[in-house]
């Protein structure tokens, strides 16, 4: 998947990522995660986004973005905006598809190698202009579930597809680890905020993900 050597960098689509571990039946060990990538090549940025309720008193996603903040991450993150659909129910959404898309295309020049974890249809215009470039897209999500968490249209633009599961062992949290404690105590960031802990919505075969950073109240 990767060329001793090269330029790499990460682009984690935080809630995308979650829901498709989840799936799996395993949680995401983002320390052994950045170690198995440094181990591959020189591994120049590892991006995180997700979004963030911000009037809450406390915010249950905090420890896991101070962890990554303090453990060689570059977390982007911004509010969610809530809003009522047409039946009256009130939902969150923080989508950070653009932001994603701005910092790929910033550092593309500087980088051999892009890798995507995620799913979302949405970005295969963004792998595509990013190939163009001259740079390498690894997409890594799950054809494992039925229906599969990639949209076939992204899966076909990547020029390496890794399916997840066989990254388990090596970018998977123990069991009998221990919870996630402060940035500084260098545990295991397992965790992810409640509104992001809902059953994965795999998607249909050859269709996008459906937008997985909007949430029911």
């Amino acid at each position: 998947m990767t060329v001793p050597g090269e330029k790499i960098a990460l682009f984690i689509d935080g809630a995308n990522l979650y829901a498709t571990a989840k799936s799996l039946g395993f949680d995401i060990d983002y320390k052994k995660l950045l170690g198995e990538f440094h181990s591959r090549g020189y591994l120049l940025r590892a991006f995180y986004y997700t979004a963030v309720i911000e009037d809450q008193e406390y915010s249950s996603i905090r420890p896991l973005i101070d962890w990554l903040d303090y453990n060689g991450y570059s977390v982007v993150t911004k509010a969610t905006k809530e809003f009522v659909d047409q039946t009256g129910r009130r939902k969150v959404k923080g989508n950070m598809d653009i932001e994603l898309a701005v910092d790929a295309m910033e550092i593309a020049g500087t980088i051999d190698h892009m890798v995507l974890f995620s799913g979302d249809g949405d970005f295969r215009s963004l792998v595509e202009a990013v190939q163009r470039k001259g740079v390498r897209v690894t997409v890594i999500s799950t054809v494992t579930t039925q229906p599969p968490m990639v949209a076939d249209e992204l899966r076909r633009q990547a020029d390496v597809f890794t399916d997840i599961i066989t990254l388990r062992n090596k970018i998977g949290r123990d069991p009998g680890e221990r919870p996630l404690r402060g940035p500084r105590e260098g545990g295991d960031p397992g965790q992810h905020p409640a509104f992001l802990q809902r059953p994965p919505v795999p998607q249909r075969a050859g269709a996008a993900v459906e937008d997985d950073d909007e949430y029911d109240d």
